[in-house]
């Protein structure tokens, strides 16, 4: 069953993914100003890059969306969002900022899946830091993403203040961000709670790493591997397994690591599935959101009906007969409402 879900995504993404840049009946740029590839970090000399989307109305900031997109930690880079952020740039008042990161193909398939969670907490930092000159508001930042993107931003929210200055994750179990303000530590990060959102939206999301190591992540049953031109390897290298170091996957996985409320309360979170997601299962992500409501944490599921895992990605999808126009207006909506609650807008 496992290859048979691989297999079809593998489908997905031969088929269903386009550029974003096809005629859409969901998005007016004159409703926002568009930044592409502006580049917040070069880690060994890669440019990361990010597109912002900013409201051209006339309030003095706004509240900011960051989003990660999904691959399965291997493939895509953030066109596969386009028309996602073209739809809340149009239909809500938001800054919205596209985040490029390290795929583990990158840099001659080298890149480990810590200094992936390390790119997303850089983008953060930087987004931070910098998005006053975009309209947005740092004081009001909300993460969300789809599948591996989903995975980073919970990883945001749960493991945002465990960071070190010592880049080696396998010796500490944390993170260094990517991208950190001239002056400033991880660790001075970390006291600074910098990674604090008021926000979380996770769509379809990977939950637990662990568990995914041990079914095949790591091997050729996960065919994400091949269609990324990569060999199939260890997530941190050759030397680690999920069964000989299972606290350096379970520390990747934010089903492991959600804080009591006593402890520290997280941002409201709102969990989105397919009905018919045969990856990421309603059973899967509906027992990350009861983990979540055990711990005392604030939580909405929403399960959508008659609808397969990457519903929010570009284009269309031959092969299963769903799209981007028809399938994804319901859950952005959904969204936007989420947030303008939050934010009270």
């Amino acid at each position: 069953m496992k290859n048979l879900i691989f297999v079809y995504l593998l489908l997905l993404t031969i088929i269903g993914c386009s550029d974003g840049k096809e005629l859409l009946t969901n998005n007016d740029p004159s409703k926002y100003q568009l930044e592409e590839n502006v580049v917040w970090a070069s880690p060994a000399g890669f440019d990361l890059t990010l597109d912002i989307y900013s409201p051209v109305s006339n309030r003095g900031s706004y509240p900011v969306l960051v989003i990660f997109h999904g691959g399965g930690w291997l493939i895509n880079d953030n066109s596969i969002m386009d028309q996602m952020s073209q739809y809340l740039a149009t239909n809500s008042e938001y800054v919205i900022c596209n985040v490029n990161y390290r795929l583990l193909s990158d840099q001659d398939n080298s890149v480990t899946l810590d200094e992936i969670v390390e790119d997303a907490f850089g983008a953060v930092i930087w987004i931070k830091h910098n998005i006053s000159k975009y309209k947005g508001d740092n004081s009001r930042i909300a993460v969300t993403g789809d599948s591996a993107g989903a995975h980073l931003s919970a990883m945001i929210v749960n493991s945002g203040t465990n960071l070190s200055s010592d880049e080696e994750f396998r010796n500490n179990l944390s993170f260094t961000p990517t991208y950190l303000p001239n002056g400033k530590t991880a660790e001075q990060a970390s006291k600074e709670n910098v990674l604090n959102v008021q926000a979380a939206i996770l769509s379809y999301g990977a939950f637990d790493v662990y568990k995914a190591g041990v079914e095949g992540l790591e091997s050729l049953k996960n065919p994400f591997w091949l269609f990324s031109r990569s060999k199939a390897r260890g997530v941190f290298g050759k030397e680690y397994s999920p069964i000989n170091n299972p606290a350096m996957y379970k520390a990747l996985s934010p089903i492991y690591n959600i804080p009591e409320r006593e402890e520290k309360i997280l941002p409201p979170q709102l969990l989105l599935v397919g009905s018919e997601d045969g990856l990421t299962t309603p059973l899967s992500v509906k027992e990350y959101a009861t983990k979540l409501e055990s711990f005392g944490q604030e939580t909405e599921y929403w399960e959508y009906a008659n609808r397969n895992h990457a519903f929010l990605d570009s284009g269309s999808n031959l092969f299963l007969g769903s799209s981007f126009e028809k399938d994804a207006p319901q859950a952005l909506d959904k969204m936007i409402d989420f947030l303008d609650t939050v934010f009270k807008l």
